[in-house]
């Protein structure tokens, strides 16, 4: 079994284990895939995957998608942005780089390590960068225009080792 597989399999069993239930999937992601969690167990994903959270914290939000990420080592999620959401990231499995900013400037890889988090405003530009294994995340979208849900459609990408 290569990898990748071994990685979805393991956070498949995870969310399963957790009393999660799968909306939907994507594994043919350059940079990975993802689980996407039923959207009425946005709480038990919060309790679960974010305990110094409260889910009071999130009530001011019509929407929220929560979703485990898995990001391949050595690669680059875009460049991106978006107008529609903010996002809370925390680390459960591995290592991941994470650049943000304000502006379309790229800083700094930050490290994140097992248990980090990390909150991006709308607007912020951020990108996910795989290090040396494959790193699993918890991610919840934060929908912030009511009556419009952020999707796919929402991504402003700034660069993108894909061509996307």
């Amino acid at each position: 079994m290569d990898q990748k597989e071994d990685i979805f399999r393991k956070a498949e069993k995870l969310l399963a284990e957790k009393q999660l239930s799968i909306e939907s999937s994507d594994r043919s992601r350059p940079w990975g895939g993802f689980y996407v969690v039923k959207e009425e167990q946005a709480s038990r994903f919060i309790r679960t995957f974010f305990p110094s959270l409260k889910v009071a914290d999130f009530q001011k939000f019509s929407k929220l998608s929560p979703k485990l990420l898995m990001v391949a080592p050595e690669r680059r999620l875009s460049w991106q942005y978006h107008h529609r959401r903010s996002e809370i990231w925390r680390v459960i499995h591995g290592t991941v780089g994470v650049i943000v900013s304000d502006t379309d400037e790229q800083g700094p890889v930050r490290v994140l390590v097992e248990g980090d988090s990390i909150s991006l405003n709308e607007g912020e530009r951020h990108r996910l960068v795989g290090l040396d294994n494959w790193a699993v995340l918890a991610e919840i979208w934060q929908h912030t225009k009511p009556g419009e849900p952020s999707d796919e459609e929402d991504i402003v990408r700034l660069e993108d080792d894909f061509g996307r």
